[in-house]
């Protein structure tokens, strides 16, 4: 670090060492707030279609229908917005989540009391949808945080200014060659694991070369007394036939 810094370079100094704290607590704060918003448009939305189905006299079902419908919308939430699920999973979760958010949000909606009253339980039911989506989101721009970090690496030199749309393609740059290079090994480490396999099937080949041959060097040795005119079990017939012969 410079002997002499000015106080806006010691800003950006400070800055950056409490860009990544920052940012770390902010999500955790984000994640907790979605989650309290989850739980209570959850319960909202549960003990107003309870009600409802109780006036209707659904009797206990009236409790544990509305329960496993908002567990059902969690769970495809979940499935659709995971990182690295299968396809095929993903896009069967996100059509149960529609036929199981528009049940909730109609039951919702045909309870007794005021027109804007039920919009806005119906409207509860897709708001559960929304902040789970949300949440699934949040995830830092890496980016956003490589364009930064050059930026104040560059505040901090007082012989040299590195202006900002430079310092964001440089950032961008920098994000192609990584996502390159991991691309590269992962393509790598896939050439040699066929390259395992090949080496495998080849020796499994060779090994059942070797025993054929052998089978075959084996059967031929069997055969040589035979082709050199010994018949055993029967010595005194083979020798007419050569006297006659």
């Amino acid at each position: 670090m410079p002997a002499q810094m000015t106080l806006t370079q010691q800003f950006a100094t400070e800055y950056a060492k409490g860009a990544v704290p920052g940012m770390l607590k902010a999500i955790r704060t984000i994640k907790r707030a979605n989650n309290g918003i989850l739980a209570g448009a959850l319960a909202a939305s549960y003990l107003h279609q309870g009600h409802y189905l109780v006036s209707l006299g659904a009797g206990l079902f009236s409790w544990i229908v509305p329960a496993v419908f908002d567990l059902a919308m969690l769970s495809m939430l979940t499935i659709s917005q995971t990182a690295g699920m299968a396809q095929d999973a993903r896009k069967a979760a996100l059509k149960v989540l529609v036929l199981v958010v528009s049940i909730s949000a109609a039951v919702n909606f045909a309870a007794p009391g005021p027109l804007g009253l039920r919009v806005i339980f119906a409207l509860v039911v897709g708001l559960v949808a929304g902040v789970e989506w949300v949440a699934a989101k949040i995830r830092p721009d890496f980016a956003a945080i490589e364009a930064r970090e050059v930026e104040a690496t560059a505040d901090v030199r007082p012989s040299r200014r590195l202006d900002p749309e430079v310092a964001r393609q440089r950032a961008a740059k920098a994000a192609v060659t990584r996502r390159a290079n991991q691309a590269a090994k992962a393509a790598e480490d896939a050439a040699r694991s066929r390259g395992v396999k090949a080496a495998e099937r080849a020796r499994v080949r060779a090994a059942k070369d070797v025993l054929e041959q052998a089978e075959l060097d084996g059967f031929f040795a069997a055969k040589q007394p035979y082709q050199q005119g010994y018949e055993p079990g029967f010595p005194e017939v083979t020798q007419q036939v050569r006297v006659r012969s």
